[in-house]
This record gives C-alpha cells, sequence and structure tokens, in this order.
C-alpha cells in the first residue's frame, strides 16, 4: 500500500520534482564524466609523458571530486528540504486519518530511493555518452593519435558514481526522516497558512547598510586591482576575501530595506500594471534568503572567474608555445667549475677534475667526447654568457633600489646579473627570428619579456642609469627594455639580459655559462622524436655517460615544453570546468527551487489576481518578471565582483596572460552560464506557470 501511495505521489508532485530530477541527473552526469577519463587514456597514442600527465589529471581531478560530491550532497540536501516544506499539508492530512510517523518517513524513504535510482541512471545514460565527447577532447588537447579510439565505459567512475551518490541519498533519507519526526499534527496542518516571518526594515538603516556595504566591497575592489601590489603573501589576500563576503551580505540584507520604498516614490513604477504585487514578493523573497543570495552570488562569481581566467590562461599559454619555442633544442651548461662550492641547501659540493676540465669545453665538443652523434642537428649556434660579481640586479636599477627595494623586498637584489655579447645574441635572435641590436661602444641594452620586471627595470632605464662593466661606463641605448630571449621557456619568464658591445673587455673567467640552440637534423615527425629520445631518455647512452662522468648539462627540448605546458593548461581547464559548472548547477537550482515553493505558496494570490480583473498574460508576464528580477539580481552583483576579480588575476599571472585572451573567454563562459542558467530560469518560469494554473 505503501509502495502504491509513493508511486501516486510521484506523479501527483511530478512538477515539483521536476528541478530536483534534472539538478540529479546533471550532478550524476557531470560526475561520472570527469571521473571516467581513464577509460580512453589507455587507447591514446600519446608519449610517456604525455601519459603521465593526463594520469596526473585523472589523480587531481578524483581529489577534485570529493569536494564535488560534498556540494551536490548539500544541495541535494537544501533540494530535499523544499520537497518536505512543500508537503507539509499533505503529510499532516496522513497523520490524522492515523498514519504514524514511521509509515510517513517510509513513504518518502519509497520516494527517495525511486527518484535516486531514476535520476541515478538516467545521469549515467547521459554521462557514458557525453564521455565519449570529453574523452575525444582530452585527445584533441594533447594530439593523440586517435585510431585506436572506440566507445568506452569505466567501471571505476560508475562505481564511484553509485557509491558518493548513494551516501548523498542516504543523508537526505536521514534527514527526512529526522525532520518529520519534529513536526507536530498541527504544525503541519497549518502550514500552508503559516507564512515565514518578514520583518519590516528600517529604511533609513538599510540605507546606512547598504551605504557600509558597498564602501567595504569598494575598498576591496580598490585592494585586489590598485592596490595589488601590497599582497604578496597568500595570508595579505585573507581580508579582501572577508570584506568581499561581509560587502555582499549587507548588500542583500539592506535591498528589501529600501528598494521598494524608493520605487514607491514613483507611482508612475509602482502603480503600473502588476509591478506593487510583484516588487512586494521580490521584497518577501530577498528579505527572507540574504544568506542563500549572498552564496549564490558568491558562488555565480567564482564560476564566471575561475572560467573566464582559466580559459583566458590556456589560450595565452597555447600562443606563448609557438612563440617561445622557435627550435627542437636549447642546451645549457655551467662555465668554469670550481675545485668546491657552496649549492643552494647550503652543502659543500667538490667537482673532480673530469668535471672541472669539461666545463671549459664547449657544448657541442662534450656531446662528440660522449657518443653523440653531432649531424643529427643542424643550424647549431653556440654562445657563452658572463656575469661578474660587480653587476647585480640592484646595480642595475641605481638610484631606483631604495625606492623598489620597498614595495619588493623579497627579491634577490644580490643576484648576479647575466651579460651576453650583442654579436652572440644576434646569432640566437636571427635563429628565433626576433629583433637583433646594434650598440655603439659606450652603449647597453636590456632585454626582457617579464612584465612585472620588465617595469621595474624601466625606472632606472628612464633615469639613464650607467653601468660599470669590465672597467668601462656604458650608457643606456634606450630608455626601456627591448623585447627578447636567448633561452626557450614555456611563457615569457626572461627577467632581464644585460646586451654590451663586442669591444666590451670580458674574459674566459668571467664566463658564466654556455648556451647551444639547435635543430634537429630531420623533418620527419618520426626522426625526430628518436632524436628527442637521445636528450630526454634515462636510458640514452649520451645520458648515461653524462650521469657516469657527473657533467650536468640542462635544457629544454621542443617538444617537452609543449607537451607539459598543455598539459598543465589542460589540468587547469578541466579543473575550471568542472567547478564551475558545479557551482553554476548549485546556484540555479537553489533559486529554482525557492521560487517554485514560492509560487506554490502564493497560489491562492494569483487566484485573488484573476479575481480582481487581470488576464492570464498580465498574470504570466508578472510571474516571468518576477522569475527574471529573482535571478538576476544575484548574477548582477557577481558579474560586478568578477569584473575586479577578473582583473585581479590578470594582474597575478600578468606574466602568464593577457586583456587580448579574455574576450573569447569571456564569450564562452557566457554561452555556458547562458545554456545552464538559462535552462533553469526556463524551467523555473514554466513550472512556476503551471504550479499557479492549477486549481
Amino acid at each position: 500500500m505503501l509502495f502504491k501511495l509513493s508511486l501516486k505521489n510521484m506523479k501527483k508532485s511530478i512538477k515539483d520534482y521536476g528541478i530536483y530530477f534534472l539538478t540529479l541527473v546533471l550532478g550524476v552526469a557531470i560526475f561520472y564524466m570527469f571521473n571516467s577519463l581513464d577509460s580512453q587514456e589507455a587507447m591514446l597514442q600519446v608519449s610517456n609523458s604525455q601519459r603521465s600527465i593526463i594520469k596526473l589529471m585523472i589523480q587531481t581531478l578524483s581529489y577534485i571530486s570529493v569536494f564535488v560530491a560534498i556540494i551536490l550532497a548539500l544541495l541535494i540536501v537544501y533540494a530535499n528540504n523544499f520537497l518536505v516544506n512543500r508537503r507539509k499539508k499533505e503529510f499532516g492530512i496522513y497523520m490524522s486519518l492515523g498514519m504514524g510517523r514511521r509509515q510517513i518517513s517510509k513513504i518518502i524513504l519509497i520516494e527517495t530511493i525511486f527518484v535516486g535510482i531514476i535520476s541515478l541512471l538516467a545521469g549515467l545514460v547521459i554521462g557514458i555518452f557525453a564521455s565519449q565527447f570529453m574523452s575525444i577532447l582530452v585527445a584533441k588537447l594533447f594530439e593523440a593519435d586517435m585510431s585506436e579510439f572506440k566507445f568506452a565505459f569505466s567501471k571505476a567512475a560508475c562505481l564511484k558514481t553509485c557509491i558518493y551518490f548513494a551516501i548523498m541519498y542516504a543523508v537526505v533519507m536521514i534527514f527526512n526522516t529526522l525532520t518529520i519526526s519534529r513536526y507536530k499534527l498541527i504544525t503541519l496542518l497549518n502550514a500552508s497558512k503559516k507564512n515565514e516571518k518578514v520583518k519590516i526594515k528600517n529604511p533609513f538603516l538599510s540605507i546606512l547598510i547598504f551605504i557600509i556595504g558597498a564602501t567595504i566591497l569598494g575598498y576591496a575592489y580598490w585592494k585586489v586591482t590598485a592596490d595589488v601590489k601590497s599582497l604578496t603573501k597568500a595570508q595579505m589576500l585573507l581580508p579582501p576575501i572577508l570584506m568581499g563576503i561581509t560587502g555582499t551580505i549587507l548588500i542583500f540584507w539592506s535591498l528589501s530595506g529600501f528598494i521598494l520604498n524608493m520605487i514607491q516614490l514613483n507611482k508612475n513604477i509602482y502603480l503600473k500594471d502588476t509591478n506593487m504585487f510583484i516588487l512586494r514578493q521580490l521584497n518577501s523573497k530577498i528579505n527572507t534568503m540574504v544568506i542563500s543570495m549572498s552564496v549564490i552570488c558568491l558562488m555565480l562569481f567564482m564560476t564566471i572567474t575561475i572560467l573566464s581566467s582559466s580559459l583566458a590562461l590556456r589560450n595565452k599559454m597555447q600562443k606563448d608555445l609557438i612563440e617561445m619555442t622557435p627550435v627542437d633544442l636549447n642546451l645549457i651548461k655551467t662555465a668554469n667549475l670550481p675545485e668546491r662550492t657552496i649549492n643552494r641547501y647550503g652543502k659543500e659540493v667538490i667537482y673532480s677534475k673530469e668535471q672541472i676540465e669539461d666545463s671549459k669545453l664547449t657544448i657541442l665538443q662534450t656531446l662528440k667526447n660522449n657518443e653523440f652523434d653531432v649531424t643529427n642537428l643542424k643550424d647549431i649556434v653556440e654562445i657563452p654568457t658572463y656575469a661578474i660579481d660587480d653587476l647585480t640586479w640592484g646595480k642595475t636599477l641605481g638610484n631606483k633600489l631604495d625606492e623598489i627595494r620597498k614595495q619588493y623586498a623579497d627579491l634577490q637584489y644580490e643576484t648576479a646579473e647575466t651579460i651576453v655579447k650583442v654579436s652572440d645574441y644576434n646569432k640566437i635572435a636571427s635563429l628565433y627570428k626576433i629583433d637583433k641590436y646594434n650598440l655603439e661602444d659606450d652603449e647597453y641594452i636590456i632585454v626582457c619579456n617579464f612584465k612585472s620586471m620588465e617595469e621595474l627595470r624601466n625606472q632606472s632605464l628612464k633615469d639613464g642609469t650607467k653601468l660599470e662593466i669590465a672597467g668601462k661606463e656604458y650608457k643606456p641605448k634606450f630608455n626601456e627594455c627591448k623585447p627578447g630571449y636567448i633561452e626557450m621557456t614555456s611563457s615569457h619568464t626572461n627577467t632581464g639580459l644585460i646586451i654590451v658591445p663586442d669591444s666590451c673587455k670580458l674574459t674566459n673567467e668571467d664566463k658564466e655559462k654556455q648556451l647551444l640552440v639547435a635543430n634537429y637534423n630531420t623533418n620527419s615527425e618520426e626522426e625526430k622524436e628518436k632524436i628527442e629520445e637521445i636528450f630526454t631518455d634515462e636510458n640514452s647512452t649520451l645520458i648515461k655517460n653524462l650521469t657516469n662522468k657527473g657533467f650536468e648539462i640542462d635544457g629544454n627540448t621542443k617538444i617537452s615544453l609543449i607537451q607539459s605546458s598543455v598539459g598543465l593548461a589542460t589540468i587547469i581547464t578541466f579543473i575550471a570546468i568542472y567547478l564551475g559548472i558545479i557551482f553554476l548547477i548549485a546556484s540555479s537550482a537553489i533559486l529554482a527551487l525557492k521560487q517554485l515553493t514560492e509560487s506554490s505558496d502564493n497560489k491562492q494570490r494569483y487566484i485573488i489576481l484573476r479575481k480582481i480583473g487581470c488576464s492570464e498574460k498580465m498574470i504570466n508576464k508578472s510571474l516571468f518578471r518576477q522569475i527574471g528580477i529573482f535571478f538576476m539580481v544575484p548574477l548582477i552583483l557577481a558579474i560586478i565582483h568578477s569584473i575586479f576579480g577578473i582583473q585581479f588575476v590578470l594582474k597575478l599571472l600578468e606574466n602568464l596572460t593577457s586583456d587580448e585572451e579574455l574576450l573569447p573567454s569571456i564569450i564562452v563562459t557566457i554561452l555556458v552560464m547562458g545554456g545552464i542558467y538559462g535552462a533553469y530560469f526556463t524551467a523555473t518560469y514554466l513550472g512556476s506557470k503551471n504550479v499557479i494554473k492549477e486549481e
């Protein structure tokens, strides 16, 4: 009997369960999708380094899934609470007819299990098919060979999803049982007549609180944008974050206290159509949902900021990779090793005679001496770089040093600058196809592409800071840094190179490093991979010989830089999309469920509107406006937060992203948010429209 009653209740309450069911299905599908990447990983034809990155991404997403599960669990409990409250009167009637609390709990238990099984199956089916597209996306991002790609099902992801959601449903069942056991019969029977207590706020106090909240937010915005340089440590970010949260709560607390009063002053607006009804309904809702609206706003803010920033970061990293990897190979070797030195960990290092002798040779000679066939390389350029103790970062900053040190106390101002002769630099620049430079005998140039360091150096260059190098004074040719670099990296990380004339009397003892730049002597991708392994595989003859002799040759290859950077960018993107969509679903679902509950509770009010002469078109228009404003209020404040939040991220990662990459990512974010947020808005409007039509 209880089973049949539960099924009838399910059919009768299908409109109430619609948003709840949609949320569960989306949650299950997304959870499965992001945990099923391992199902295709073995079939993708990728390199070992790429495979390790994909495994790292899968492992990272599995940790993130625990956090996501907690968010979904809270959301499901919250949504279920609305459904239980909606049916208080129904449960009261059951109790008045002699049904005990235990039997009512069993009815809810059966309904929860039924909804859970259907949503789990539907979500898994959607997730299984959608995960195939996710696997294709991963393959495309890693440029993997998809010749062995096929439809795949992840048993591990399916089992994990079932376990996590079973735990969530169990929590919901316990919550429902405890909730029903608390209610008295009179409370349940009068539930529909009992309105939420709404305290009328003093409009003057509300305006004051609004001004205080806006001021707090304004100061937080200023701290993370104009004064971002003061936020040099992680703990310094806590005050602006707390101010943002506090300001948001104060804004929502104060809104319902004065917006209605302000609009009432304009009779043309207030008395037009059903505006009076709409405004009072919204005033009541915002008044009773201050914390909920604040949480929703902050989740929407995180969604916008995370998605926009991560996509912009990925686009910029891909663009930088093309620019910063112009050749196949960079090798670096320390020159003029001493007999002994102290490493960065404070330990003494003693070098052998063989190591010291090798440090005086060029990299090309070292490669030849260790059984490397140099015909594997072409376009070979090898140059020395220099460093002298008298020329440090602090010296090149000139009179601006004390001023800059106050702002950036943690910089290593005693670090020796790297010096390169202009003809050597131009050899590299010619191969890299970047700008070459000319110098007079008494001039120097600083080339730099690390934005924040460039700004610091430009301060001293504008002052015309002169440098003494190898016994001669040099003046800056330009009053600003010029773009350039000599070492391949995945992004703009050159903090500065001092370019001096060839006539500069630097000696062999001043040599700091040797830099070799070259391309692989083949146009075949397969052959390039084979040459690549000589420099990256620990089992290659070259690596073994160098390791056995203690010779240290560092460097980067184009292939390894691209693979590692693409992997990092992909991990960031996937985590951002995962969290962003979950936050978005949670925000939308809470708003939708609250509005549907309100529509059901206010059904009598809509009947009164019909009785006083309002047409269905007017009532539907009123409902649409009410829901639209209800959905837009937290979104508008979230967008304002995001404008400053994204600026903060751009300043924090100024060397890794830029304004140019932001527009495409914002467009993608708008499309994603428009799709999910818009779907919930539409479902809420249609659901509410059906609810208020009921007789």
